[in-house]
């Protein structure tokens, strides 16, 4: 026995009987000893149960027996992939191995589909896919009432009622079992519903309330016996297999995962002794739902299959197109049954046979009337083409009816007819013309006019309609601008409205929301198209214009004013209306803020006296005008870099730097935050100082809404930048000129437009440079101003093609020049 020579054997270093193994220690046993153990018990052909109660005979302790089954489930864990083969037999507890017949696995699955047969799938291959041999616990089954028992089956005896005893049973090799109290009961060969009988029998020879029924026996199957099966031919993994004995043909020919891609999934025999018992037919089970001939095996049994004799595709408008195989026999109707029959858009009068001969291809019609005796031939491929994209009797019609869309095409329809159809025009419709587009025989299009008015009311000739007319009845509405109105000015929805008919000015201003408060009703600018202008004329009128008083209350009058489509309505301002104005004062006033301007004509002056004066450290010669030139209620929203470029403006020189610098990791803001020198500047240049002493002279501007007037601090700094080696900030010193200052910037660059530098004082006020003759004349610096020096133009050296053009083109000037001469 396989126990006995694995742990008798030399390996062990122990020194045990063969006949005694009270005395193993499976904790001492290598991992590879284990794995010897699985190799002899792989070829034994005894189960694991079987062993274990040779085991106990021979006195191993339980103990040991439990710690031997968890050592192995270890090893199964982290080494089944080794251990599993296709061709060598799977040895696993009876209960497991029936689990595994319907375990779900990740094993490969057979060959779905053919490439010589269009990427179609095998009928009834996808039933094995993920088929493997693999046991996996988890199933519990009934035993059959038909199983026949026989040496190693298990019988488990439960007497209850007025006596209660329980046996556990094993049928011994001559097929006896040992009932205490009763003896040898002969159980072999019978089913289970036979020996089941038999026992109750014996029984009751020594329990007689058997017999009256005040004691009941239950007559069970516990562990079962294997038997090895061979699986050969066509199927992914041939081999023999060690099954349950209660497993059927279809478990062994799922357990080795189902026939090939040649493999015959119609024909598979079951061979015993020699002599073929059965034929097994996949398509019972997946066109009926159950097997006619799925018979349970039995020790040495023979599961055969054969490869294909005559298969056959059907692909295009069926429910199944897929890859069958047919038996002799067997017609296209039942091709057409195996693939669920056809689909709601197949053409059925005709299917398109594509046939292999001994030599060559060739087509064949398959005509209806021929599916019921049509024998299809191996490699036959059978196309179902979809019906044609047609229709046979339809007519539409389209636009000012109530119920547009398709209609048949009756014997004898008219286009009248066909309206009322529709449910009759709608009110809208264009009496005057409608068109019908006609399909010719050659696909051709033609366009046929009607009277639809006539139509209607059957003054004109009737029209008789064809297969695929389509009927227009424009809207009126279609054939003309839709109808606008516009409203401008002083209300508070103006805009855009659609014209009805009737519609006054007084109705118009209600759509827009009213008159805002800043609105007149007395003077109201209607302007109207003009249709018949003199196109001759040069002072022709282009537009009428209409000026209307209404009331202010909207209310209805017989004498509303009637607007007419595309007319334009603007509601002016009322005379003397204002709204309110204000500046910003910044900077060194006693009282900066923000001021409402209170005259038309307030001046600079006029908001400096308002904001307190000048403190003692204002820098008056560097005040400066910010007018942006657009009111504050049309500026769109300030943005985060806008509020930065406000902050900064608002800061001394120093401040300014410190900023800078704080921001000069970001790119970004830099960029932003630049003075564009080709934008317009919104600083105006002023003269604060001299404003202050003579109010009102014409540098004292007056003051618009949105204007910053700004006080700066004492100035200490002058901004060097542009085209310099260093731009930088440099300390102001009264003593210090242009060249100085750019000197202390490390002079000019190569790029410098030296003639073109400029200066920018804090006041808003610039100043270039002049030339005078050879010579510069640069303006003076004062605190807070801003040196700029501009980037020459780049010109690009010229090429040697540009050169020799110009060279050629002199030369041929001078040549020209010297004939002239002579």
């Amino acid at each position: 026995m396989v126990w006995v020579g694995l742990f008798g054997g030399p390996s062990l270093g122990q020194s045990i009987s063969a006949t005694d193994l009270s005395n193993v220690r499976i904790d001492d046993l290598t991992d590879d000893q284990i794995r010897a153990y699985l190799k002899q018990a792989e070829t034994s052909g005894l189960s694991e149960s079987q062993m274990e109660a040779i085991a106990r005979e021979r006195g191993m302790p339980a103990t040991e027996i439990q710690k031997l089954r968890d050592r192995i489930a270890n090893l199964d864990g982290t080494e089944a992939d080794q251990r599993t083969s296709a061709a060598s037999s799977k040895i696993r507890s009876e209960r497991e191995i029936i689990d595994s017949l319907s375990a779900p696995t990740t094993a490969a699955p057979p060959p779905m589909d053919s490439a010589r047969n269009g990427g179609l799938r095998i009928f009834g291959a996808t039933l094995f896919r993920g088929a493997s041999p693999v046991f996996e616990p988890g199933l519990r089954i009934a035993t059959p009432r038909s199983y026949v028992i026989g040496p190693g089956d298990q019988i488990l005896i439960d007497i209850y009622g007025k006596s209660e005893e329980d046996h556990t049973l094993s049928v011994s090799p001559e097929g006896t079992i040992n009932i205490p109290y009763i003896g040898v009961v002969s159980v072999a060969g019978m089913t289970m519903e036979q020996a089941t009988a038999r026992i109750e029998s014996s029984l009751a020879t020594v329990y007689s309330a058997i017999r009256s029924g005040d004691t009941k026996v239950s007559v069970a199957l516990g562990d079962i016996r294997s038997i090895q099966v061979t699986v050969t031919g066509e199927v992914v993994q041939p081999g023999s297999y060690t099954l349950p004995s209660v497993a059927n043909a279809f478990n062994a020919l799922y357990f080795s995962g189902g026939p090939t891609e040649n493999g015959s999934f119609r024909d598979i025999r079951v061979i015993r002794n020699g002599k073929e018992v059965a034929v097994l037919d996949i398509y019972d089970v997946l066109m009926n739902g159950f097997f006619s001939t799925n018979i349970r095996l039995e020790d040495q049994d023979v599961l055969m299959v054969p490869p294909y004799q005559n298969r056959v595709s059907i692909l295009g408008e069926v429910k199944r197109p897929a890859i069958f195989e047919l038996k002799e026999g067997e017609t296209f109707d039942h091709l057409l049954a195996y693939a669920g029959g056809f689909t709601e858009e197949a053409y059925r009068a005709r299917i398109k046979v594509t046939r292999q001969t001994d030599k060559e291809r060739r087509i064949e019609d398959l005509l209806q009337t021929q599916f019921a005796h049509y024998t299809p031939r191996l490699g036959d491929r059978y196309e179902v083409a979809p019906i044609l994209k047609r229709f046979e009797n339809r007519v539409r019609i389209e636009g000012a009816v109530f119920r547009p869309g398709d209609y048949e095409l009756s014997p004898g329809l008219t286009l009248s007819m066909l309206i009322k159809k529709a449910d009759g025009l709608k009110e809208d419709a264009f009496l005057n013309r409608g068109y019908i587009l006609r399909l010719q025989d050659d696909m051709q299009t033609e366009q046929l006019s009607f009277n639809v008015a006539g139509i209607i009311a059957g003054t004109t000739p009737d029209v008789e309609l064809k297969r695929e007319d389509v009927v227009t009845i424009a809207s009126i509405f279609d054939l003309r601008e839709q109808y606008t109105v516009d409203i401008d000015g002083e209300v508070r929805f103006p805009g855009q409205f659609s014209f009805a008919e009737g519609m006054t000015l007084q109705d118009l201003i209600i759509k827009a929301g009213g008159f805002r408060e800043s609105a007149t009703s007395s003077r109201i600018a209607v302007s109207r198209r003009v249709k018949n202008a003199d196109p001759m004329s040069q002072s022709a009128q282009t537009a009428e214009v209409f000026h209307v008083a209404t009331g202010g209350e909207l209310s209805k009058a017989d004498q509303d004013f009637v607007l007419m489509p595309f007319d334009k309505v603007v509601v002016r301002t009322a005379t003397g209306y204002e709204t309110q104005k204000t500046v910003w004062v910044e900077g060194e006033v006693l009282y900066p803020g923000e001021y409402t301007i209170t005259r038309k004509d307030e001046r600079i002056s006029d908001i400096i006296k308002r904001a307190g004066g000048f403190t003692p450290f204002a820098y008056v010669e560097g005040a400066s005008l910010k007018r942006t030139g657009a009111p504050d209620t049309l500026r769109p929203a300030e943005t985060g870099t806008e509020r930065t470029r406000k902050e900064l403006a608002q800061q001394d020189e120093y401040k300014r730097m410190l900023t800078l610098r704080q921001l000069q990791n970001d790119e970004s803001v830099i960029d932003e935050l630049a003075i564009d020198r080709n934008t317009n500047n919104e600083f105006v240049g002023i003269n604060l100082e001299r404003i202050i002493k003579n109010p009102g002279y014409r540098g004292d501007l007056i003051l618009q809404d949105g204007d910053v007037v700004r006080v700066p601090k004492e100035l200490q700094t002058v901004k060097i930048s542009g085209e310099v080696l260093a731009p930088s900030i440099a300390v102001y010193a009264p003593s210090k000129g242009f060249k100085q200052y750019i000197s202390q910037a490390g002079g000019f660059s190569s790029r410098a437009l030296r003639k073109s530098a400029y200066v920018l004082y804090a006041n808003g006020s610039v100043k270039s440079t002049n030339r005078f003759l050879f010579f510069n004349n640069y303006p003076p610096i004062k605190p807070g101003a801003e040196i700029f020096v501009p980037q020459k133009e780049i010109k690009e050296p010229l090429t040697p093609q540009q050169l020799l053009g110009i060279g050629s083109g002199a030369a041929s000037l001078v040549a020209i020049i010297l004939t002239m001469l002579r």
